[in-house]
């Protein structure tokens, strides 16, 4: 039952106008606490935070706002308990917050959005502690309210990003874990086009869902679709506007390595290097694997660096595909070198290792 709604647990991060509807000035309030949190300021962005609380002390956007905080200054989150625990008493806070907004008025859609945030926000923790039956009642809820959001495209347009992430997922999902095809039946229809082009609304129109539905998107384009150009254009976007979010300069890399800009790339991953966070280390080193391969043509220091990644630790939900890269990388030069058993077995751990389809397709077709 995790795996079934596990696209429901992508709606980690999306954000509500709360009682901002018709308040211009904590509108704009809540954008620029939003910019320092993406930009990795977080002490700028608390007196922002601090604002918005004296003027709605009673608002779910409040801890909503404070579990972002956490969730990107402690990410991955599930490495520290003493910051889960603090992201869980946000969380909280804000699903009792949205339950006192439901009692007044169960269509309002400033409530629906943040109880879809909310129990998105929990069930990514449980998921994250491999509590199964937690994370499946928290999706449950979370489908709840979005299913409530797929009306309300028209009253705000931040529901065009978990509208156009329930059509991509809801179809997208099944192809590749043919398992839980039986259980589809409950869910509403998808689309996986429509989906793609919700999620660019949000991407080029919202307030809130905008970073997120970038983001996102060029996850999409690289695991899924295998568009790497495309994936590129929304990366262009995060990185412009929050320089300093080293996971955006992460992704960003490596769009444009897959995309073949290699001399782009080797800009982009200098300025990655200056950059502090314990998830770069195998992810530096695989681009440095992939520039000395593909743009270099030198196996032997390709080789030095896919080992070197492949020694990093890397986090299931941000940088485990680098260690199938580096896995297919070191195919390929053993495939070169004919050696071909070797290359066979490299390819088997890409397997076992990566959910990447462009990967994937790459070891299969190896013979």
């Amino acid at each position: 039952m995790k795996h079934i709604l596990l696209f429901v647990l992508l709606l980690s991060s999306c954000f509500s106008r709360a009682q901002i509807l018709t308040d211009p000035a904590a509108q704009q309030t809540v954008v620029k606490a939003l910019d320092h949190i993406y930009n990795y300021e977080f002490a700028e962005a608390a007196p922002y935070i601090k604002q918005l609380q004296s003027r709605y002390p009673q608002s779910p956007i409040i801890p909503v706002l404070r579990a972002l905080t956490i969730q990107w200054q402690y990410l991955p989150i599930s490495d520290s308990r003493a910051a889960t625990n603090q992201y869980v008493a946000q969380v909280d806070q804000a699903i009792r917050g949205v339950e006192q907004m439901i009692d007044k008025n169960d269509k309002d859609p400033e409530a629906v959005f943040l109880g879809l945030t909310a129990h998105g926000y929990m069930a990514m923790k449980h998921n994250m502690d491999d509590e199964s039956m937690k994370a499946v009642s928290e999706s449950r809820k979370a489908y709840a309210y979005m299913k409530d959001g797929f009306n309300l495209m028209d009253k705000n347009v931040e529901f065009y990003f978990s509208t156009g992430l329930y059509n991509y997922y809801v179809e997208r999902y099944p192809i590749d874990h043919p398992v839980v095809k039986p259980f589809m039946v409950f869910f509403k229809n998808g689309n996986i086009a429509l989906g793609l082009k919700q999620m660019d609304v949000s991407a080029k129109r919202a307030i809130f869902t905008r970073p997120e539905a970038n983001f996102y998107l060029a996850h999409i384009y690289v695991k899924h679709e295998s568009n790497f150009p495309k994936a590129v254009e929304y990366m262009d976007y995060l990185v412009d506007h929050f320089p300093k979010n080293p996971i955006f300069q992460m992704r960003y890399v490596e769009a444009l390595l897959l995309a073949g800009r290699y001399a782009d790339g080797q800009v982009a991953l200098k300025k990655l290097k200056t950059m502090q966070h314990r998830l770069l280390p195998a992810a530096i080193n695989l681009f440095e694997g992939i520039l000395a391969e593909r743009f270099a043509k030198d196996d032997s220091a390709a080789t030095v660096a896919y080992n070197a990644a492949l020694k990093q630790p890397v986090n299931i939900a941000y940088t485990k595909e680098y260690h199938g890269l580096a896995y297919a990388g070191l195919a390929r030069i053993a495939a070169r070198a004919n050696n071909h058993a070797s290359a066979k077995n490299y390819y088997k751990k890409v397997l076992d290792t990566s959910e990447y389809k462009f990967v994937v397709r790459e070891a299969k077709a190896f013979k």
